[in-house]
């Protein structure tokens, strides 16, 4: 049996912050959560490993449903060790589950990452836990590509997914989608009968748009405010439906050069507790430095961060982390640890309806768990009670 008890930290539950708190683990599950003066070290084996946080905080592990890649990696090139090397860099900036996410292609070269995903998951997952695919594109609008290829967008084709859901049984867990294109509708009840989020992302839906969505059973929007039909008064577009319809919840990019902190605290305001989620969209540039990359077959130039299609210079995903993005929204937007915690692992649980079991440390949940520095450094990272070796 493995066992594990962490003694002397603040915890982060659904309910509140534990400021002196014990999380005992057995066999990678969550035995109990209790402050240190109701602890009873009886409980635990006497030869239990015991960690003290001194201080520091433990959150549950962040779950990023919009990841294209990282290390040099991507997802598009999906082989045992390009998810590997994925996993395992974003499990080091505390990322203990996500969702491989696939680009706008052609349907040979998304089926193959669907195959190649589909076997890795069945086999012992030795970092970050990847819970399933979100597809972004094909079926999206040329006006808003951003970083996609316009020549390879085409309107849904439900056959592929019919087939795809056939093959692979419960994999994609969330495709993005234009609504306003011909067959879109039709293709979110589908979605919606099937327990996959339907999402709109890369879109120049209105807001009668958007809301005949929510109707068919939309209720996820990607990267809010970028590549979507942004907010007027008169036509308050996707944008504005993404903000007033408490039926959508919707993803942010916090790294400051996608959305400006004053935009993200108008989303935090209009989608309190449960609709705003962090997300990376990080592509394989992430943990490396400048220079020229490939981003779904499209060439990317990162400089000072900042990943850009070499032409046209449209924003293509980020090199943001999700520790990176916790620290962003508590230093630069200003809301709680959390609050950002919550952002980026309760909600994304919420979202997938795997809050049963990941995104938030309560008994009887998977040990997925981070000790964070007062000053929001990463110190460790737990996945199923083991400990990520550096």
């Amino acid at each position: 049996m493995s066992e594990l008890v962490i003694t002397g930290a603040r915890i982060v539950t659904e309910q509140g912050v534990i400021e002196q708190g014990v999380v005992h683990l057995k066999d990678g599950v969550i035995a109990s959560v209790q402050s240190s003066s109701a602890w009873n070290s009886s409980t635990a084996d006497p030869a239990a490993e015991t960690v003290d946080a001194r201080g520091s905080w433990l959150l549950p592990g962040f779950i990023d449903v919009h990841v294209h890649g990282g290390y040099g990696a991507d997802f598009m090139e999906a082989s045992p060790e390009t998810l590997d090397t994925i996993t395992r860099f974003h499990a080091k900036n505390g990322t203990t589950a996500m969702l491989a996410t696939t680009m706008t292609q052609t349907h040979e070269a998304i089926d193959r990452v669907l195959g190649e995903v589909s076997r890795y998951m069945q086999e012992p997952m030795p970092y970050a836990q990847l819970l399933g695919v979100h597809m972004e594109g094909p079926f999206i609008s040329p006006k808003w590509a951003g970083a996609q290829d316009p020549k390879l967008m085409l309107p849904p084709q439900l056959s592929w997914l019919q087939d795809w859901h056939e093959r692979f049984p419960q994999l994609v867990k969330q495709l993005t989608l234009a609504p306003e294109v011909e067959g879109a509708l039709e293709t979110i009840a589908w979605l919606r009968d099937r327990g996959i989020v339907a999402a709109c992302g890369h879109t120049d839906a209105s807001y009668a748009d958007i809301q005949s969505a929510v109707g068919a059973g939309l209720s996820h929007a990607v990267h809010t405010f970028n590549a979507m039909k942004p907010l007027h008064h008169r036509e308050p577009g996707t944008v504005g439906a993404v903000l007033t319809d408490d039926r959508i919840s919707g993803e942010v990019i916090a790294d400051g050069h996608h959305v400006h902190p004053a935009a993200i605290r108008l989303l935090v305001k209009a989608k309190q507790p449960d609709g705003l989620l962090l997300i990376t969209d990080a592509m394989s540039a992430a943990g490396l430095g400048d220079g020229q990359y490939d981003l779904g077959g499209q060439a990317v130039t990162v400089q000072s961060g900042v990943a850009r299609l070499t032409e046209g210079g449209a924003l293509a995903g980020s090199t943001l982390t999700m520790i990176d993005a916790l620290r962003f929204m508590v230093r630069e937007v200003g809301v709680s640890v959390e609050e950002a915690s919550r952002f980026a692992s309760g909600n994304p649980a919420r979202l997938l309806q795997l809050q049963a079991s990941h995104g938030s440390i309560a008994q009887g949940k998977q040990a997925d768990l981070l000790l964070v520095s007062p000053e929001l450094e990463l110190e460790r990272v737990w996945i199923r009670g083991k400990e990520l070796q550096a």
